[in-house]
C-alpha cells in the first residue's frame, strides 16, 4: 500500500494560521455583538393612508403605531400629484381652463383676464396654491428641475399661480423634493425621519445645498435612504454630498439586493458610503408583490430571520392591504408591527436608530499568517495527490505566499485575501476527507474490517470520524471568516468571489485523491498518480450499458439541482415541503442548519463508514464518499457569506452535524435493517462483504 505523507512543517503553518484566525473571528464577534440595534420603518403615507381609510384621526394613529413598534418614518418627495389630492394646491392642464371657458362653466375673472389676454396655453400646466410655503417649495424645486425660463409666475398672494411649460402627464408624477410639513410632522410625533430623497437631472451645487437645508430643520433625522438609481450628486458632486453627511453624522441606509446580495443598483453608493467611514446600514424590505402572499406569521418570522442572518439594521416595513379575520386593517398591522417587535427582542435585538458598525479592519499581520496557513493547506494538497519532495513543498509554499502576502502587509490585498478564501474554502475540506480516507485505509490494511462488523461500532466509529473529519473542515470556515474580516464585507460592499465553484471543486478533488488510492473498480489500490492517469484512461474507455448511462443522468439532474441551488441567482426552485421543513428548524433551532449537510452529507458520510467496515464495492464507497464531501465544503461555504455573523456561521456547522449524525445513525440502522431481512429470505446471515 502506498503511504502518503504529510508535511509537519507545512501543518504547524497551518495550525499557526488557525491561531491568527482565531483571534481576527473572536474581534470580529466583538464588533459584531456590538451592533444589535434595529430601526422598525413605515412609510409616512402609508399610515396616512390606514388613517383616511379606517376613519381615524392621524395623531392617535401614529402614536399606536409608535407603541407597537415602529421608531421611524420614511419621508419621501413629494410630487404634484399627491399635493392635488391631500388639497394643499390644485395642478390642472391649461387644456381643461380653456374648456371650462369654453363651456361657459369659469366665471371666476381672474382666470377669465388671464384667457382674453392670451395667457393661458393649452399646452402648459398651471398651478394654484393654498398652502404659501407648500407652494414656494414646489416652485423653487420647479425652476431647479425645468430652469426658470419655463416657470412664470401669474399671480402672488393668498392665492398664488404658476405657469408651468411642460407635459401635464409627466410632470405631477415629478419628484419636487422633501415637504417640510412632513418633516416637521414626523418630528412633531417623536419618531426618527429617514429621508428618501432623488438625484437632479444634470445636478447643480445648488440643487445638493436645497436638499440638505430643507433636512437642516429635520431634529431628529436618522438615516438617508436615496430614491432612484443614483445617489444625490452622482456623478461629480459627491464630495459635496460626503461632506453634508459627515457634518450631521448620518447614516447611510442601504438598500438589499431582491435576491440577497449586495444592494439595489444605485451609482455612487459605494463610494459615498466609503468616504463617510462606512456610517451605513443595511436596509431588508418584503418585496411588494411578495408580501400580499405571505402568512403574517411568516412574515414575522422572516424579519427575525433577516435581522438575524444578514445583518439587516433597518426595516423597511409595508402594510399590509387586507385585515385578518375578525380584526380591523388598523388592528392586523398594529399586530403585525407588534408580533415583529416581540420577534426581535426575543432575538436580543433592541428598537432604536440603526446600529452601524465600527470601521473594522484586522491587523495586516494576522491576515499575512492566514494567508501562509492557507498556502501551506494548498500545498500540502498537491502533496497528497502527487508527492515530491519537502524542499521543494517549502519552496512553492513560500513564493505562492510571498506574492499573496507582500500587498496585504502593504495596507490592501483585497484580491490577495479573496485568493486564500477561495483556497480554504476548496482545499480544508478536501484535507480533511483525505485525512479520513487515508485513516480508514491503515484500518483495512491492518486487517481491522476483516470479518463482520456490529451495527453498533459502525455507527460509534462513524461519528466520531464525522465528528473530526468536521472539526478539520472547520479549520477552513474559520480561515474564510477571519480573512475576509473587515467592514466593507460586513456590509457587502465587498463579496467573497467563487460561490459556485466552492461547491464544486472539492467534490472534483476529492474523486482525484480518491482515485490516488483506490481502484473505482476493484479492490486494488494505487499507488500514485501515475495510478490516478491509468484509471481515468480506463474510465474513459470503459464499456457504456445501459446501467451506467442511467446512474450519470442521475447523476446529471443531481449536479444540475446542486449547482442550480448555490449562489444567489434565481435557479432551481425550492419545493414547497422543504420550505415548511426549514421554517420548522428556524422556529426550533438558533441557527438552521443547511439541508444539503444533514440530509445528504453527513448521512452519506456514516453511510461511507459503513460501505468500508463491510467492504461494499469501491464504487459504491466512491460515490458515498464523494456525497459526504458535499457537506464539509457546504460547512466551509457558510462562512463566505460575511454579513452573517461568525458565531451563527459556527453554530450552524454544529447543528448540521448534531442533525446528520443523528439522520445518518437511522440510515445505517434503515440499511442493516434491510440487510437482515435480505439474509433472511436467501437463508444466511449478512456476510462482512454485503
Amino acid at each position: 500500500m502506498s503511504t502518503f505523507q504529510y508535511n509537519k512543517w507545512l501543518i504547524a503553518l497551518i495550525i499557526l494560521g488557525l491561531l491568527a484566525s482565531l483571534t481576527i473571528n473572536w474581534q470580529r464577534h466583538t464588533v459584531e455583538q456590538a451592533n444589535a440595534t434595529v430601526e422598525m420603518v413605515m412609510e409616512y403615507e402609508d399610515i396616512m393612508e390606514l388613517a383616511q381609510m379606517e376613519g381615524a384621526e392621524p395623531a392617535g394613529l401614529f402614536q399606536q403605531f409608535k407603541a407597537a413598534g415602529i421608531t421611524s418614518l420614511a419621508v419621501y418627495e413629494t410630487t404634484l400629484e399627491k399635493l392635488n389630492k391631500s388639497g394643499k394646491l390644485t395642478a390642472l392642464p391649461g387644456a381643461d381652463i380653456l374648456h371650462q371657458d369654453r363651456t361657459g362653466m369659469l366665471t371666476d375673472p381672474f382666470w377669465r383676464s388671464l384667457i382674453a389676454g392670451g395667457r393661458v396655453l393649452a399646452e402648459d400646466v398651471y398651478i394654484v396654491g393654498q398652502d404659501k410655503q407648500v407652494f414656494a417649495e414646489v416652485m423653487s424645486d420647479l425652476e431647479r428641475r425645468l430652469g426658470p425660463d419655463r416657470v412664470t409666475l401669474l399671480a402672488e398672494g393668498d392665492r398664488p399661480v404658476l405657469a408651468v411649460k411642460a407635459n401635464f402627464e409627466k410632470v405631477v408624477k415629478w419628484n419636487l423634493g422633501l415637504p417640510s410639513d412632513e418633516l416637521r410632522a414626523v418630528d412633531n410625533l417623536g419618531f426618527y425621519i429617514v429621508a428618501r430623497p432623488t438625484n437632479y437631472t444634470k445636478v447643480t451645487a445648488d440643487d445638493v445645498n436645497a436638499v440638505f437645508q430643507r433636512l437642516a430643520s429635520a431634529k431628529n433625522l436618522s438615516a438617508i435612504m436615496f430614491s432612484g438609481d443614483e445617489i444625490l450628486g452622482y456623478p461629480d458632486l459627491l464630495p459635496l454630498t460626503v461632506s453634508y453627511f459627515k457634518e450631521r453624522q448620518i447614516t447611510l441606509a442601504m438598500i438589499e439586493h431582491p435576491l440577497q446580495l449586495q444592494f439595489l443598483k444605485q451609482e455612487g453608493l459605494t463610494q459615498v458610503a466609503t468616504a463617510i467611514n462606512y456610517q451605513a446600514a443595511r436596509v431588508y424590505a418584503i418585496p411588494k408583490d411578495e408580501q400580499p402572499k405571505l402568512k403574517m406569521r411568516d412574515a414575522i418570522q422572516r424579519w427575525a430571520v433577516t435581522d438575524q442572518e444578514r445583518n439587516i439594521r433597518i426595516n423597511l416595513m409595508r402594510k399590509y392591504d387586507k385585515p385578518e379575520p375578525g380584526k380591523t386593517l388598523v388592528e392586523t398591522n398594529l399586530q403585525y408591527i407588534a408580533d415583529t417587535k416581540a420577534a426581535l427582542l426575543a432575538e436580543g435585538f433592541v428598537m432604536g436608530k440603526a446600529a452601524i458598525y465600527q470601521p473594522y479592519f484586522a491587523a495586516p499581520w494576522l491576515l499575512a499568517l492566514i494567508v501562509l496557513g492557507a498556502t501551506a493547506a494548498g500545498v500540502l494538497f498537491l502533496s497528497q495527490v502527487y508527492p515530491f519532495a519537502a524542499r521543494w513543498q517549502y519552496l512553492l509554499t513560500g513564493l505562492i505566499a510571498i506574492l499573496l502576502i507582500f500587498p496585504v502587509l502593504k495596507g490592501g490585498g483585497t484580491l490577495s485575501r479573496q485568493m486564500a478564501a477561495l483556497a480554504s474554502a476548496i482545499i480544508f475540506p478536501v484535507l480533511a476527507m483525505t485525512w479520513q480516507l487515508d485513516r480508514w485505509r491503515k484500518q483495512e490494511a491492518a486487517g481491522q474490517f476483516a470479518g463482520s462488523v456490529g451495527i453498533g461500532r459502525i455507527i460509534t466509529a462513524g461519528i466520531g470520524a464525522l465528528i473530526a473529519t468536521t472539526c478539520l473542515s472547520l479549520i477552513g470556515g474559520l480561515y474564510v471568516g477571519a480573512v475576509l474580516s473587515d467592514v466593507r464585507f460586513f456590509l457587502e460592499m465587498e463579496i467573497y468571489r467563487g460561490v459556485k465553484l466552492t461547491f464544486v471543486a472539492p467534490l472534483i478533488l476529492v474523486t482525484v485523491i480518491y482515485l490516488t488510492r483506490y481502484n473505482v473498480f476493484d479492490k486494488v489500490q494505487t499507488v500514485n498518480a501515475r495510478g490516478l492517469w491509468r484509471q481515468l484512461t480506463g474510465i474513459m474507455e470503459h464499456p457504456v450499458t445501459i446501467k451506467i448511462l442511467c446512474l450519470f443522468g442521475a447523476a446529471a439532474v443531481v449536479a444540475w439541482i446542486f449547482i442550480g441551488r448555490s449562489g444567489h441567482t434565481a435557479g432551481v426552485p425550492v419545493p414547497a415541503i422543504e420550505l415548511k421543513l426549514r421554517a420548522l428548524l428556524e422556529q426550533a433551532m438558533y441557527a438552521r442548519p443547511r439541508s444539503k449537510e444533514f440530509l445528504i452529507g453527513h448521512p452519506a458520510f456514516l453511510l461511507a463508514a459503513m460501505a468500508i467496515y463491510q467492504q461494499w464495492p469501491r464504487l459504491a464507497q466512491f460515490l458515498l464518499i464523494v456525497a459526504a464531501t458535499l457537506a464539509q465544503g457546504s460547512l466551509v461555504e457558510t462562512f463566505a457569506h460575511l454579513r452573517t455573523p461568525v458565531l451563527m456561521s459556527t453554530i450552524r456547522g454544529l447543528d448540521g452535524l448534531l442533525l446528520g449524525a443523528v439522520i445518518g445513525a437511522a440510515a445505517v440502522v434503515g440499511v442493516y435493517v434491510i440487510q437482515l431481512i435480505a439474509a433472511r429470505l436467501v437463508g444466511r446471515s449478512p456476510s462482512a462483504h454485503e
